[in-house]
């Protein structure tokens, strides 16, 4: 879980707009797709870490990964959402 007061202050860092918590739903539905090995990044890479939980920019296209408690706030390090 993120804190309150860091989450209310992050945005996106590609268009500014605010992220929001992640439920737990879709981080499973994420970590099923990691665990088959279909899950890429916005770089191309595959992702092969679990999530701890996730930040789902404003308009529900990306999901910014939690691991450990810290926020991946990395343009490249996003997932796209359209495919899931």
């Amino acid at each position: 879980m993120v804190d309150p007061e860091l989450l209310s202050i992050l945005v996106c860092p590609e268009n500014k707009t605010p992220v929001s918590e992640a439920d737990s739903e879709l981080v499973a539905r994420i970590n099923a797709a990691i665990e088959a090995g279909t899950l890429k990044n916005r770089a191309g890479e595959p992702v092969q870490e679990h999530l701890d939980g996730g930040l789902v920019r404003e308009d529900r296209r990306y999901l910014y990964p939690v691991r450990d408690d810290i926020p991946i706030m990395l343009i490249d390090e996003a997932i796209p959402l359209e495919n899931l």
